[in-house]
């Protein structure tokens, strides 16, 4: 799990056959609201890391 993290904070996709992917993306920049004060706030763009299961780890689980 430490080779992973390393890799995607060096924004490196991480594949492992039979289990899935590891990829880095980018969120656009968007606008928010704090609710609680009823103002705007602007959410930067910024990078989120994300999982994608195979197929084949899919249908296991099922």
């Amino acid at each position: 799990m430490e080779a992973v993290k390393g890799s995607l904070a060096k924004e490196n996709n991480v594949y492992l056959r039979g289990f899935g992917t590891f990829e880095v993306k980018t969120r656009k920049a968007k606008t928010g609201r704090n609710i609680t004060k009823n103002t705007t706030v602007i959410i930067p763009e910024h990078k989120v890391p994300t999982f994608k299961p195979c197929t084949e780890f899919k249908n296991q689980v099922k």
